[in-house]
């Protein structure tokens, strides 16, 4: 406990510096504006500022990065309080209250309450990630190749059951897809070439950054391209500031979404859109006020803004401790994170505890500022919405060439960035969500040299696969997750459950 307080304290006094509070004001700054810029997600603009901060110290590349990280999810909801757009997917549930208070002249209010509700929602996720985050590090130390391919599994099934609630089938058709694009490329073990068909370019794989550059950027650009442009709900927003008596009215909610949010993004390949789903469900269902919610409620407002900001310090729990991200900004976060040299993983908290800590403050920074220019800047970010978006996309889209290219000076990877943008684009045409896609790409790797290293140590022998005891407890789990979203199962268990209850 006294070496965590210790590293906690080194790790400020590393990160209080002029220079990076100047980092983390610009970057939370820049991340606000990608997220009230419909089209701009908080996946893409740390995409594209992975490849602008290539040549930065590593600490604090990751700090910009966050920045950006935390300003976009939050950025989001001013699009979808003025624009009923969601900036971000992780905002979606906040247009339900939030659009029809800025149509009533309460956007200010909204905008104000929405600000207070994000910052103390990643404050709760921030406390959580500062406790688990080490605990979960040793407790993963004792997982070997067998644990970590079905927590690969794991990932990819309930990513796609939580991102794809009408059809689960779609998102663990995304996750499989994933799975197939990391295999391309030489193998982790042997170097043996696999699906290259006499490409040399092909025999390095498919890099992780370009492809997210054009699921995410590219594919937003060709969406929003393709979508009419929507107008602000009211010029005037009036008041911003909320009031102590109210943040204290909806003390509950904010505590409730928050641990929620902070479960939910701990929970692989899930994020922060989920986080304000569930949030947003569990405040409707104990409020006194049910009949409100989706009219201009601004305990359904706060619910969701609080949910899905939690969700950000809790998508970094396992993306530190596990090398699983959480959502798809944190995979983009992790990649960017191995492109700097740092080794996310069980034993982090054994080589480098204090990046660890270090994180934690960089959260709060971020947090902290996206506060301070949420209040003092909501009138003149309402500009940013004015921007045509016939002249912001070619910008966006040039940004997603260069991004790509300026890594590794390939033009290979500029041809990957554009098949993922229109494979993206075609896939969220048909209702597939990206997420377990992203994360298939990331967890292919650690999935492919897991099993197969798993197997030389057993001699080929599967059982040990299903009779460790961890190894056990996470297939049992994965096995009765996939069950659950099979609606036969479903109706099966529904009708047991009457009989058994004489109904």
């Amino acid at each position: 406990m006294f070496d965590s307080f210790v590293h906690l304290g080194n790790a400020f006094l590393s990160l209080a510096t002029p220079t990076s509070l100047f980092y983390v004001a610009a970057a939370t700054f820049f991340g606000i504006v990608i997220g009230a810029l419909p089209g701009l997600t908080a996946t893409m603009g740390i995409a594209l500022l992975t490849t602008l901060t290539y040549k930065l110290p590593a600490e604090q590349a990751i700090l910009v990065l966050i920045g950006c990280y935390v300003g976009a999810i939050y950025g989001g909801s001013r699009t979808a309080i003025l624009l009923n757009i969601p900036g971000t997917p992780a905002n979606a549930a906040t247009t339900l209250d939030g659009f029809p208070l800025a149509r009533a002249g309460r956007g200010g209010e909204a905008m104000g309450l929405a600000t207070a509700s994000s910052t103390l929602g990643t404050f709760v996720g921030v406390f959580a990630l500062a406790v688990v985050a080490p605990m979960l590090a040793e407790f993963a130390l004792g997982f070997g190749s067998y644990e970590y391919f079905w927590l690969a599994i794991f990932g990819i099934i309930i990513a796609g059951q939580m991102t794809a609630f009408n059809d689960p089938l779609k998102g663990w058709i995304a996750g499989v897809l994933g799975l197939l694009v990391a295999m391309v490329g030489q193998d982790g073990i042997h170097a043996h070439a696999r699906f290259t068909f006499g490409s040399t370019e092909l025999a390095g794989g498919i890099a992780l950054i370009p492809a997210l550059v054009g699921a995410f950027g590219f594919a937003e650009v060709l969406t929003v391209l393709s979508e009419k442009k929507a107008e602000i709900a009211s010029r005037t927003i009036g008041k911003v500031r909320p009031s102590l008596s109210q943040l204290w009215k909806y003390k509950r909610t904010i505590g409730r979404s928050g641990l929620i949010g902070t479960g939910v993004g701990i929970v692989p390949g899930v994020g922060e859109d989920i986080g304000a789903w569930v949030s947003y469900a569990a405040a409707r269902r104990s409020s006194p006020e049910k009949e409100e919610f989706g009219k201009g409620s601004l305990e359904g407002l706060v619910a969701a803004e609080t949910g899905n900001n939690a969700a950000i310090p809790g998508a970094l729990i396992p993306a530190l401790t596990l090398a699983v991200p959480g959502s798809a900004p944190a995979a983009v976060l992790l990649a960017a994170m191995f492109l700097h040299g740092i080794r996310p993983g069980p034993t982090i908290m054994l080589e480098q505890p204090q990046f660890v800590f270090g994180v934690v403050w960089m959260v709060v920074f971020a947090t902290v500022a996206m506060g301070v220019f949420g209040l003092l800047l909501a009138r003149p970010l309402l500009l940013v919405l004015r921007i045509p978006r016939e002249r912001l996309m070619p910008v966006v889209f040039v940004l997603c060439v260069i991004g790509p290219y300026a890594i590794t000076q390939r033009l290979f990877d500029v041809w990957v960035m554009l098949a993922f943008g229109v494979l993206g684009f075609l896939l969220r045409k048909m209702n597939y969500p990206m997420a377990p896609l992203v994360l298939g790409i990331i967890l292919g790797d650690l999935l492919d040299k897991n099993l197969r290293r798993a197997l030389l140590l057993s001699d080929g022998d599967f059982s040990p696969f299903f009779t460790r005891p961890v190894s056990m407890i996470l297939c049992g789990i994965t096995v009765f997750m996939l069950l659950v979203a099979l609606a036969p199962v479903r109706r099966s268990a529904g009708r047991l459950v009457s009989m058994a209850f004489g109904r």
